[in-house]
C-alpha cells in the first residue's frame, strides 16, 4: 500500500468466537500489518517505510531503531523467540526489496537475501530458515533460505505468482496463496515444497493464509471476484477476513471492513489463538 494522505488507519483486534471488534487506537496517517508479540503486550507495524512497537497497555508507539533500513514494507516478521526482526526493505541502490534481519529492541540489520525483489513472509518455528516470495526470471516464486543467509532454495514453480508463504506452527507445512488455478486461493505444501495441495475453493481471491499458534484455524484475507485481478492485492477495498480448519473445509466470515494492502499482511493472532489484530482504513475527503 503506496504511502497517501487523507487516510485515517485503525488499529483492531477482533475475537474469533464471538467477532467483537475494538479499535485500540487510531492514525491520521498510513500503518499497516500488525505482529502481535508472544508476550501478548505489544504489536509490531510499519507506517512511512519505517517499523514502530505499540505498547497494548499505554496505547503509545515508538519507532524501532533500524539504521539505513527506512524503506520496509508490510512483510515483517518476528523470530520465534522475539529476540529479532526480519525485514523487507527497499534498498537505496536499487530500490528493490530485500531481507534484512535487526535486533527486535533495534540495531544494524544484516542482509540475508542479496538478490531481490525478495518479499519476506515466514520463519520456521525453529528459527534457522527464512521463506519468502521473489521475482527470478520474470516469474514470482516460493523460496526459502537459512535465516543466517546462504543458498536460497525454490519450491514453486508454476506461471503465475505463487505468494504469502507462512510456516505451519509445528514447522511440517507452509501455507501460501497462488493464482495457478485462475483465482487467487489459499494452499499448503510440505516444508520441503512437495505435496502442493489447494485448500479453498470458493469464488472470489484470497490472500496471506496465516495459522493460529495452536495450529488449529487459519485466517486470510478475501477480495471479491471481480473487484480486483486475481494476482493484486491492492488497498482500500472492500475487503472480508475469513477462517477456516487447518484440516480444510468451510471458512467463515469473522470480519467485513474496508482494507486490503496492509489489513493483516503478516500473521497477527494472539500468543492464545483467540483474537486477531488487523488494520481497517477510512479514506477522508
Amino acid at each position: 500500500m503506496a504511502e497517501s494522505a487523507g487516510i485515517t488507519s485503525f488499529l483492531e483486534t477482533v475475537d474469533v468466537e464471538s467477532g467483537e471488534r475494538r479499535i485500540l487506537a487510531q492514525f491520521d496517517y498510513l500503518i499497516e500489518a500488525p505482529n502481535w508479540t508472544s508476550d501478548g503486550k505489544t504489536f509490531i507495524y510499519n507506517s512511512k517505510g519505517r517499523i514502530y512497537c505499540f505498547d497494548i497497555a499505554s496505547g503509545e508507539s515508538k519507532e524501532i531503531y533500524s539504521s539505513f533500513a527506512i524503506h520496509c514494507n508490510n512483510d515483517h516478521v518476528l523470530s520465534p523467540d522475539n529476540s529479532e526482526l526480519a525485514v523487507s526493505h527497499h534498498t537505496k541502490e536499487d530500490g528493490q526489496s530485500r531481507i534484512y534481519i535487526f535486533p527486535l529492541d533495534g540495531g544494524d540489520p544484516v542482509l540475508v537475501t542479496p538478490m531481490g525483489p525478495s518479499y519476506l513472509h515466514g520463519w520456521s518455528p525453529d528459527g534457522h530458515t527464512l521463506a519468502y516470495c521473489a521475482e527470478r526470471k520474470g516469474q514470482y516464486d516460493i523460496y526459502t533460505i537459512p535465516a543466517i543467509g546462504g543458498e536460497e532454495v525454490q519450491l514453486t514453480d508454476t506461471p503465475g505468482l505463487d505468494d504469502g508463504p507462512e510456516y505451519s506452527p509445528d514447522g511440517k507445512y507452509i501455507w501460501f496463496n497462488s493464482v495457478r488455478t485462475g483465482l487467487m486461493q489459499v494452499w499448503r505444501m510440505k516444508a520441503d515444497g512437495s505435496e502442493q495441495t489447494q485448500m479453498t475453493f470458493d469464488e472470489s481471491n484470497s490472500w496471506f493464509p496465516h495459522v493460529s499458534p495452536d495450529g488449529q484455524a487459519v485466517a486470510y484475507i478475501t477480495y471479491q471476484k471481480g473487484d480486483v485481478e486475481p494476482g493484486d492485492h491492492p488497498a482500500n477495498k472492500h475487503v472480508e477476513i475469513r477462517l477456516m480448519s487447518s484440516v480444510g473445509g468451510k471458512y467463515r466470515t469473522l470480519v467485513q471492513l474496508f482494507g486490503g494492502q496492509g489489513t493483516i499482511n503478516v500473521n497477527s493472532w494472539s500468543p492464545d489463538s483467540k483474537q486477531l489484530a488487523f488494520v481497517s482504513y477510512r479514506l477522508d475527503k
